[in-house]
């Protein structure tokens, strides 16, 4: 698979990944050959598939692939093949490792739950080794949040030459540390291997992207409407009398969020990018369905074109519901013009 060939894609979050609970109903139900011809219709090239470890293997049988979750994948690579889409199987949980819950993780500490990731690594790839590499790429993990970047970049290798015994062309998706943060990017371990496409993921400036997120402690609390272009108006005052909230939302403090600060806070990967003279892939970017309409289209309108400018490939979050939606649960589109922006219209 060519990497220019993941120009312009959309994730399908909440289907085989972050799922309230492992229910076959659901996973026959949330996505369907519908939504993968629709997404080609609008003019995507690609989608981005999260996965959840126990959709692929048991805790009590770990490194026994469940025919079951391989059943879900095949399909969906059949409507994309037919549809004319490439797909990018992510691993969003791991055993041992989940983005959303650092409370309860072990990868970073257990060489058990090290060898069971690259052994299922080893199993994905050896049973997905006869699709065609122009339809399926791999991404290892998504957002890790590690003590230290050198020992990612140890197991982020240990699971490479655990593929590369299978599959030498296999096209790779590999992202940094902090959430596969742009300002990590620089301390990825740089491979000769040219079927590997480093990654990155972008939702700066928090307080606009995540405004009044549940999940996000401050911005909840925060509770304000900010506007892009604009700035986070009362942030500063807040911040002074909540000050456990500093670490995650001072940089947003005194700023203008516009075209010219993104510009800005893309440096690293642009940097990076040429550091490599190749191309890099952004896997997820958006705004919360909280933020008013405008901001969301004023920031989409802007990253695209800087994706476009600069040579990134990118895939929104997310397809539907998961807060940051093009359609709702019902599949009803929520804003024709968002997708517009996103496919290039």
């Amino acid at each position: 698979m060519e990497k220019h060939s993941l120009h312009k894609g959309v994730n399908l979050g909440g289907w085989l990944s972050q799922y309230k609970e492992y229910d076959p109903q659901h996973f026959n139900e949330f996505i369907t050959r519908d939504d993968i011809q629709r997404i080609a219709d609008w003019g995507f090239d690609h989608i981005r598939l999260p996965v959840d470890y126990p959709v692929l293997e048991s805790d009590s049988q770990p490194g026994k692939l469940l025919q079951s979750g391989l059943n879900y994948l095949y399909e969906c690579l059949n409507w994309c093949e037919q549809a004319h889409l490439r797909v990018i199987l992510d691993l969003h949980k791991a055993p041992g490792y989940a983005f959303d819950d650092q409370e309860s993780n072990q990868l970073e500490q257990s060489t058990v739950f090290q060898d069971r990731l690259v052994h299922l690594w080893s199993e994905i790839c050896g049973t997905f080794q006869a699709v065609d590499e122009d339809l399926l790429a791999f991404e290892l993990l998504n957002e890790v949040l590690f003590s230290s970047s050198a020992l990612w970049n140890d197991i982020a290798q240990r699971i490479l030459r655990a593929i590369r015994q299978i599959d030498s062309q296999r096209l790779i998706l590999l992202g940094g540390n902090y959430f596969c943060s742009v300002d990590f990017l620089s301390e990825l371990v740089q491979l000769d291997d040219s079927n590997l496409f480093y990654k990155f993921h972008f939702y700066l400036p928090a307080s606009v992207t995540h405004q009044k997120a549940y999940w996000f402690d401050g911005l909840y609390e925060f509770d304000r409407q900010v506007n892009y272009p604009g700035e986070a108006s009362g942030l500063k005052e807040f911040l002074e009398k909540n000050p456990q909230f500093k670490e995650r939302l001072n940089e947003d403090v005194g700023q203008y969020f516009d075209r010219s600060y993104l510009l800005q806070r893309l440096q690293p990967a642009i940097a990076f990018s040429r550091s490599l003279t190749q191309p890099l892939h952004c896997g997820e970017f958006g705004v919360i369905d909280k933020a008013d309409r405008q901001t969301r289209l004023n920031w989409a309108r802007d990253m695209v074109s800087l994706f476009n400018e600069y040579d990134f490939g990118y895939a929104y979050w997310s397809y539907k519901a998961m807060d940051f939606g093009l359609v709702d649960q019902q599949g009803n589109i929520l804003d024709q013009e968002l997708i517009d922006i996103l496919v290039g219209r």
